[in-house]
């Protein structure tokens, strides 16, 4: 065993380097995208009115201090994804953005106003729109804005 390691010792370091340089990098992707998921996404929501509104947003941790608006997509989440793409998406504002060629079905949650700490109050409003994203490696990491679907 001591031999095969011996042999193997620079191989075993480039992997071990390899391993140490490229885990980052993956981690921060898919913590942008979890992130961009527990904001912005919710696949089968329980009604779409004000109480909706006031739960999901303690739910997903939006509500310390209130947050001001706050918009959810839903239905699922390959169909989202693929906004990044060509086949269900379109460059926007110069590229660095995505817009979706459906739209989608979404809730916003909009703070009542009042005080910034809870419990927070918030009116909903439900609607079709075009999502305008931004993604990295493939992936959403960032809703920017919605546009009324015609």
């Amino acid at each position: 065993m001591v031999m095969f390691l011996k042999g193997m010792g620079p191989l075993w370091l480039l992997f071990i380097l390899g391993l140490w340089l490229v885990s980052p990098s993956l981690t921060q992707e898919n913590s942008r995208e979890r992130h961009f998921l527990t904001q912005h996404y919710d696949s089968k929501p329980k009604g779409r009115d004000d109480h909706y509104c006031e739960r999901i947003m303690v739910q997903r941790g939006l509500t310390h201090p209130c947050k001001d608006m706050n918009t959810f997509i839903h239905g699922d989440y390959p169909s989202i994804k693929a906004v990044c793409e060509d086949k269900a998406g379109n460059p926007y504002a110069g590229g660095r953005f995505r817009i979706s060629k459906s739209p989608f079905q979404v809730t916003n949650c909009v703070h009542r106003g009042g005080s910034t700490r809870p419990p927070c109050k918030y009116r909903a409003t439900s609607d079709f729109r075009y999502i305008v994203i931004a993604c990295e490696h493939g992936l959403p990491v960032h809703l920017d804005h919605t546009v009324i679907a015609n």
